[in-house]
């Protein structure tokens, strides 16, 4: 049985494409170039900043500009980090659940801790996870699995006995390099052109539905 369970923030545990695409489209009346669209916005958001602006400049990456727009999207953003932002329907219940099974949760991103950790205080979940690791906090990305690893002995689980919940193939990846199962969920993020079921997640959901179906069935001994 599940003995802990780790979320991706952006596309997974939290909806953040809405305020992420008004400071990119904020950023972009800056430079007066033509808004983007917020399903195209979306589509990329799990991948960060740098992502953003690679989607909407032709700046290359590492150049002066692209590094001072970098920075501007990630300034506008924090200024409304939490407008639009709020927890994928469905979400809520998985973690009372999880907590009312004394089963731990905890949160392992990319996204720095400087954005992370005001937006979960702001959304009064920093205090309910068990773990929070950010990118800059392990000192490594995902896929690397330090970040996975850490986030396991803040939860004092064995990495095969915890879930990793994710919404790209980097997620999935850093949970087998840590040597623990995920869940890719179809509901998240998704590039296009790019499907989960080709990650090799250990299992595939369309729905948060599911998930907390899987979370009933997968803890209910740790309840008891």
């Amino acid at each position: 049985m599940t003995k802990a369970v780790l979320f991706d923030l952006d596309g997974t545990l939290i909806d953040t494409a809405r305020d992420m695409a008004r400071a990119l489209n904020q950023l972009m009346d800056e430079e007066n170039l033509a808004r983007l669209d917020y399903d195209l916005i979306r589509s990329e958001v799990s991948h960060g900043a740098r992502a953003m602006i690679v989607l909407a400049f032709d700046d290359p990456e590492g150049s002066d500009n692209f590094e001072r727009l970098r920075q501007r999207f990630l300034d506008i953003y924090m200024e409304n980090i939490h407008v639009e932002t709020s927890l994928f329907p469905g979400m809520d219940e998985i973690l009372t659940t999880l907590e009312s099974r004394n089963v731990p949760w905890g949160i392992v991103t990319n996204k720095p801790s400087w954005l992370t950790l005001p937006l979960l205080e702001s959304m009064q979940l920093k205090d309910r996870a068990a773990s929070i690791v950010c990118a800059d906090t392990a000192g490594v990305s995902k896929p690397d699995p330090k970040p996975m690893l850490d986030a396991c002995i803040e939860v004092s689980a064995d990495p095969k006995d915890v879930m990793y919940v994710g919404d790209d193939q980097r997620d999935v990846e850093a949970a087998h390099n840590a040597g623990m199962p995920c869940i890719a969920m179809r509901c998240g993020y998704i590039r296009r052109g790019h499907n989960p079921d080709d990650w090799g997640a250990e299992i595939v959901m369309d729905t948060t539905a599911e998930l907390l179906q899987w979370v009933e069935q997968q803890t209910n001994t740790v309840a008891a």
